[in-house]
């Protein structure tokens, strides 16, 4: 049933992701191409079905999907794309050998030019010889691309010419630095969505609070499950629900705290953030986390980097003591023959290192080489909290991970961690299959994360360490226990 429940979850997931992101870029039907990405997930659960849970799936059957539907996808969405509208670039000669050609045409009378000609001499004055010698203009759909040299330091570069772009154009643009997959820099004007529309109430306490209360009762009600009590009996007697509170309570400070890191963190540094919102569910966990939105765009990588780092470390802060008091209270049983990450009447946790560690300072000697934990309810809502904090840590596109990535290492180098950590977590999903619907989900996750303003913009020492500490923890939560660990643990 769980299965299920997650396979209709990636479905729904996978088509708004497809309808928002590339439905507007390709003519190719947007249900093709879901068809497509989910191939492999219905490939999997078509073996399941056939052939149970116990017959392992053959490796070529579980990796060749991966490699080739996306390949199909890419085809499929280059076959059907829309091609976009450039308008003149005008080339000029640099003292370096740095002149770029580009192809003449205009934007066709239905698409207006972002810019009017005096315009776009006022932008040109904007561009200082000494900082970034302009070499020419794209123009894009809602987008003006300038492309020219980066003599100047990022910060400095990026701030004088933002400067001069607000005094002549106000804030009708947002001014984007980046540097595309060739590594040269460019300019980017984009709309000023504050300038186009009435600023949004983002303060809705109400549906914030609504929403969690929802959530908490179906936390509990699931936590009375977790507890060992029949769900018709819960119904009969309502008082049993108070055995479901310690579940909820534990699973939704972890989740709560996690958003609530990143929403002071916005605030702190004055991005335009909605509330934290519970999303409840009335099956598998009670709930599928939580959830805030940004309004504005990142400033520059250190703001990217704070505001990313702050949920995983807030939440991971409170899941280790709750972990520890809920292994401590937890049962000890035989370890089962067959087992999995989801196994909470008799968890294996030789599947994660710190897990291991963790699970040994709060049993110490009770838990042996033949032992199992069945998880206490407060245990388990701290399990699915350090599962979560793996998840997040993942360093592919939108998730907190691939912010810190993209934050330390830039765009192009965040792309290749991304893919290497999609096959890594794929290919120990043959070890832990319950990891391969975690893979499934990171595959189906758009690669690229949304860009800083000033994208060039260099991190501190004290930052990348604490990025290089959180990849470490994301590690050690994935990584089994190495065998002179358990050994040495007597475990």
């Amino acid at each position: 049933m769980i299965v299920w429940l997650l396979l209709v979850l990636l479905g729904a997931v996978t088509y708004l992701i497809l309808q928002r992101r590339v439905a507007y870029r390709t003519r190719t039907p947007i249900w093709i191409l879901w068809l497509v990405l989910m191939t492999p997930a219905i490939i999997w659960l078509g073996w399941l079905v056939v052939y149970g849970e116990n017959a392992p799936i053959p490796p070529i059957l579980a990796i060749a999907p991966f490699a080739v539907c996306p390949i199909i996808y890419w085809f499929l969405v280059q076959w059907g794309r829309r091609s976009l509208p450039r308008t003149e670039v005008v080339e000029t000669q640099e003292e370096e050998d740095e002149s770029e050609s580009a192809s003449e045409s205009e934007l066709p009378e239905t698409e207006p030019r972002p810019l009017t000609q005096e315009e776009e001499n006022q932008l040109r004055d904007c561009f200082s010889w000494t900082v970034y010698p302009l070499h020419g203009i794209d123009y894009r759909p809602q987008a003006v691309i300038c492309r020219g040299q980066l003599r100047a330091a990022p910060d400095v570069a990026y701030h004088k010419i933002e400067t001069k772009i607000h005094e002549c154009f106000g804030d009708r643009f947002l001014v984007v630095l980046q540097e595309d997959f060739k590594g040269k820099p460019f300019f980017v004007l984009v709309p000023n969505p504050q300038h186009q529309r009435q600023r949004d109430d983002l303060s809705q306490p109400a549906i914030a609070l609504a929403l969690a209360a929802i959530t908490l009762f179906t936390t509990t009600v699931m936590g009375t499950q977790i507890a060992g009590l029949e769900i018709d009996n819960v119904f009969v007697n309502p008082v049993l629900l108070i055995d479901g509170l310690p579940y909820a309570i534990a699973l939704m400070a972890i989740l709560g705290i996690h958003e609530s890191a990143h929403y002071l963190c916005a605030r702190y540094y004055q991005i335009e953030v909605t509330l934290p919102y519970f999303i409840p569910f009335p099956a598998f966990l009670g709930t599928f986390g939580a959830f805030i939105q940004m309004r504005s765009p990142m400033p520059n990588r250190k703001v990217l980097f704070d505001i990313s780092l702050a949920g995983p470390v807030a939440g991971f802060v409170l899941t280790v003591p709750l972990l520890l008091w809920g292994l401590h209270n937890s049962t000890v049983v035989d370890l089962p023959e067959e087992g999995g990450l989801l196994t909470i009447e008799a968890l294996n946790p030789r599947f994660s290192f710190l897990l291991t560690i963790l699970s040994k300072i709060a049993l110490g000697s009770q838990l042996t080489a033949q032992g199992a934990i069945a998880l206490h309810p407060v245990a388990v809502a701290a399990y699915i909290g350090l599962i979560a904090t793996a998840f997040n840590l993942m360093p592919v596109g939108q998730l907190d991970g691939g912010h810190l990535v993209h934050a330390m290492f830039g765009q192009r180098t965040a792309v290749m961690v991304g893919q290497f950590a999609r096959f890594s977590l794929l290919a120990l999903s043959f070890l832990y299959r319950d990891w391969f619907l975690l893979a499934l989900f990171l595959f189906i996750m758009p690669i690229l994360d949304n860009p800083a303003l000033n994208d060039l913009s260099e991190l501190d020492d004290r930052r990348d360490f604490c990025g290089l500490v959180a990849i470490a923890v994301l590690l050690s939560i994935v990584l089994p226990a190495p065998s002179f660990v358990t050994q040495w643990l007597n475990f």
